[in-house]
């Protein structure tokens, strides 16, 4: 699922494509990309971009008359930018915006329709479409404590509560926590002021360093590859890879639809967290340290 710094990527590449310029005429593939009904998505054309904004990890084109077209890519939902008049792909397309310049289309991979496009009118009507989790980039230490820690949860899903922090989600997490060298499963409400501030700085840094590094790498060009997963990445999607730090195998627990990939010696001390379905399986057989598991896998 695209996060913060995709999401600005997004951003970055629609603003000069489509800010200012008249939106003609709206093409629906699927009917079931469209969440809402009144506004009808024909209020929108022959309107032009006011603006761009981003609620999460949505984004959210404005027009004039408070009409805004509110986009959740969810996991596989993806713009490309063609020209005018472009053909919406068969299997994958579900919209097409035909600009006076152009034409933005919304595809999603895979059988699942998940992505979602709301038309609203009106400043209060579009608040309902936003988390309301707070800005990292925006706060200070404080203000980051506080929703850190108004609740007692495991780091790594306080990280990707949109109600708590904004645009965060799975692979970035795993990206903070790797560079703040800390457990996913720490409990909020455990950590030392000096283990919140190791974690701000973390944020703080991790987002702002793939914000520009993504910006850079699509330079004026309209972002084709937009993925949780780049080379670069320390550990997210890096299963079994070497930790760039030190060189351990990175790892991994599954959990429900999510997953934490970490780095025993950098993050929990050598420890090797418990996967629960595995770990109930195994019982006492589950291994306990990086040097365990690879006795075991010299047997």
């Amino acid at each position: 699922m695209p996060e913060l710094p995709d999401i600005l990527l997004y951003l970055h590449a629609l603003g000069p494509r489509v800010v200012g310029h008249r939106l003609e005429r709206v093409r629906l593939a699927s009917p079931f990309l469209l969440r809402s009904i009144d506004p009808p998505i024909a209020a929108v054309e022959a309107r032009a971009v006011a603006a761009l904004h981003r609620l999460g990890k949505r984004i959210v084109f404005e027009f004039d008359d408070s009409l805004f077209l509110v986009f959740h890519l969810m996991i596989a939902g993806r713009f490309r930018w063609k020209a005018s008049g472009a053909r919406v792909p068969g299997k994958v397309g579900l919209l097409a915006l035909d600009f006076d310049n152009g034409t933005l289309l919304l595809t999603e991979a895979g059988s699942k329709r998940q992505a979602s496009l709301y038309v609203v009118r009106g400043r209060e009507a579009l608040a309902q479409h936003d988390p309301g989790g707070v800005q990292v980039l925006e706060i200070d230490l404080p203000v980051f404590a506080a929703a850190l820690q108004a609740d007692n949860h495991t780091v790594k899903r306080a990280l990707t509560d949109p109600h708590i922090f904004s645009g965060i989600g799975n692979a970035y997490s795993d990206e903070i926590l790797h560079a703040a060298r800390m457990s996913p499963f720490r409990q909020t409400q455990s950590l030392t002021d000096v283990e919140v501030r190791q974690l701000f700085d973390a944020t703080r840094a991790t987002l702002t360093k793939w914000i520009g590094l993504l910006q850079a790498q699509a330079g004026d060009e309209f972002p084709e590859k937009v993925t949780a997963f780049h080379a670069e990445m320390a550990v997210h999607g890096k299963y079994g890879q070497p930790c760039p730090d030190c060189g351990s195998p990175v790892q991994r627990i599954v959990y429900a639809a999510n997953e934490a990939n970490y780095c025993a010696t950098c993050q929990t001390g050598g420890r090797l967290l418990a996967d629960r379905s595995l770990s109930r399986l195994l019982r006492e057989d589950w291994p306990r340290t990086l040097e365990e598991l690879e006795r075991r896998k010299r047997r």
